[in-house]
């Protein structure tokens, strides 16, 4: 069986958004569509409505490119479980309540048993300044929360640069 992998809005418009200026942003970017086309198939990828309802958003031509993107890949439930460990998440200030979003990608994707979260949003989900809280409040509902990465982190070894030692 694949690893199971939720993937978070931002990961998609990285693979459909016009290369940028900023160079970090382009090298994210670029990481995203190499993951993509070459690392995906390797896991049992899956989005949920928040992705859908965020990837509508903004410019129409954009829009849909990412939602022609997220096409095919399965739903997993808004269930009550998640909603209300989301929420959990946003009253014990975890994440903040303008991004009640963000904590509802963790919380379907915790719900759902998933192994990782994939995501470029490093403010308020792949944050290690946040993680030991977020997997508290995880933990408390009952809950194992997935491994949070970014796509250069499920590359398979994409980018591997030898040691000094070596």
């Amino acid at each position: 069986m694949k690893p199971r992998v939720y993937v978070e809005t931002s990961v998609i418009s990285y693979l459909t958004a016009k290369p940028s200026r900023d160079v970090i942003v382009l090298a994210h970017q670029q990481i995203t569509r190499e993951w993509w086309e070459r690392d995906r198939d390797r896991f049992d990828l899956y989005i949920s409505q928040v992705v859908i309802r965020e990837a509508s958003a903004g410019d129409p031509e954009a829009a849909q490119e990412r939602l022609e993107a997220s096409k095919g890949i399965p739903l997993l439930d808004i269930t009550d479980a998640a909603t209300a460990l989301g929420k959990a998440l946003t009253d014990r200030g975890v994440i903040p309540v303008a991004h009640t979003e963000d904590a509802l990608h963790i919380a379907v994707a915790t719900v759902h048993g998933m192994d990782y979260l994939v995501t470029w949003n490093c403010a308020h989900i792949a944050n290690a300044q946040l993680r030991a809280a977020v997997e508290k409040v995880c933990t408390e509902h009952g809950f194992r929360l997935p491994i949070i990465c970014t796509p250069e982190e499920l590359t398979g070894g994409l980018g591997h640069v030898e040691g000094p030692n070596r």
